[in-house]
């Protein structure tokens, strides 16, 4: 696995834990984090003895603070473009990892750090944390795909609320519409994660591959979540894990995939 700068993997069991590492500066996210970050999950994809990921911040303050706003001055509009280009494309990595990843927001995770969060699968935050998109107080807009994602969680008014005001929110409002699937104390929140995951571990990692595309396909304007449906749940028929799933039903045992 790459040598990376800003980032740290550790492997425990079937989970690869990334942590954002750059704590004096609150984590935030330089172009070369963002990277390394996309990296970090395509090299954990191809490893076959990690199952999912959980995507974290270093220390206790933030899992991540934002953008590093110093990157962007002096850019033209084209290059804006193309920093907004830059940070889809690590962020939908991440969106269609088919390794289910779960994010730890261990305390502020504002902007870029938000936009982060959302693109994993779940979002785990300790009862500390804080969240929001403050970009319209430096005259620009979320450009990470946070746009979209929050909307697709907590709808149109909500997103446009926190959007348009800038304004953090605090992880219990962030539970009661929908941005995160739990609050934890901060000392549990990681392994709240973990016990996502080892729920998800024992179920088929092929059909929780399937799932993860056909919700996803579901979101995406340019397809068919219905018709794609259809196409994965035939396919499933064909997998070892369907013949595994169903001789462990009708024999009353745990399948083992």
């Amino acid at each position: 696995m790459d040598v990376f700068r800003n980032i740290l993997i550790e492997t425990e069991g079937r989970i690869a834990t990334i942590t954002i590492n750059r704590e004096s500066k609150l984590n935030a996210l330089t172009a070369e984090t963002l990277q390394e970050i996309r990296l970090a999950v395509l090299s954990i994809q191809q490893d076959k003895e990690v199952w999912g990921m959980i995507l974290t911040g270093a220390g206790e303050k933030a899992f991540v603070a934002g953008a590093d706003i110093s990157e962007f001055l002096g850019l033209s509009m084209e290059e804006g473009m193309q920093l907004s280009k830059d940070g889809h494309e690590v962020m939908d990595t991440l969106y269609h990892s088919p390794k289910p990843i779960v994010a730890v927001i261990n305390g502020f995770a504002l902007g870029g750090g938000l936009e982060l969060a959302l693109a994993c699968h779940l979002r785990v935050a300790s009862k500390e944390a804080k969240m929001g998109l403050p970009e319209v107080s430096l005259g620009i807009i979320p450009g990470y795909g946070g746009t979209q994602r929050l909307t697709e969680l907590v709808g149109r008014g909500k997103a446009l609320e926190m959007i348009l005001t800038g304004d953090m929110i605090s992880s219990t409002d962030a539970l009661q519409w929908g941005l995160v699937n739990y609050v934890e104390e901060a000392s549990e929140a990681k392994g709240k994660a973990i016990s996502l995951l080892n729920q998800m571990f024992k179920r088929s990692k092929v059909a929780i591959a399937n799932a993860i595309e056909v919700v996803n396909a579901g979101l995406d304007k340019n397809q068919n979540g219905y018709q794609l449906e259809i196409d994965s749940f035939g396919k499933n028929f064909a997998s070892s894990d369907f013949k595994e799933g169903v001789a462990a039903f009708l024999e009353k045992r745990k399948p083992n995939f």
